[in-house]
């Protein structure tokens, strides 16, 4: 099997998956700028693509597993889904999406229960879904301390 080049861009997040050190942080870093770009946080516009690439991920995850084996670096996509889910609905401020990207590296890289357990789904199922849970926790805590401290 081969991945094409829509494939292989996508999946990897940009080629961020290729990155020897930390791909998963730098596809959720690559995945925050481009929530930068005007317009992009906007629930019309984040939520579709978080839908569009998450069944984009799922398909492209199954590829990624065969050719390089279970859950690889190399497939960052479910780092922006993860990440564009944390910052639905939040100030789009320097502040508050530098404290929503730290607490989404956390759970991603915690995998508090039940994060750790959907990551042992066969497949591309897997590769997304531990990332979508771990991005609906950092959602629910990041408009937590919105609340708590007015910002």
């Amino acid at each position: 099997m081969k991945l094409n080049f829509f494939d292989k861009l996508f999946g990897s997040g940009f080629y961020t998956g290729y990155i020897s050190l930390a791909p998963g942080t730098f596809g959720s870093f690559l995945a925050l700028l481009i929530y930068w770009i005007p317009g992009f946080e906007k629930a019309v516009v984040l939520i579709p693509a978080i839908i569009l690439f998450t069944f984009y991920g799922i398909y492209l995850g199954n590829k990624f597993e065969k050719i390089y084996g279970k859950d690889p670096s190399q497939c960052t996509i479910d780092e922006f889904v993860g990440t564009w889910i944390s910052l639905i609905l939040v100030p789009k401020t320097i502040l508050i999406s530098g404290i929503t990207f730290i607490v989404w590296r956390l759970f991603d890289i915690i995998k508090p229960f039940p994060v750790k357990h959907a990551e042992k789904l066969e497949g591309g199922a897997g590769i997304m879904l531990d990332d979508i849970v771990a991005g609906i926790y950092s959602m629910i805590i990041i408009h937590f301390i919105l609340l708590i401290f007015k910002l």
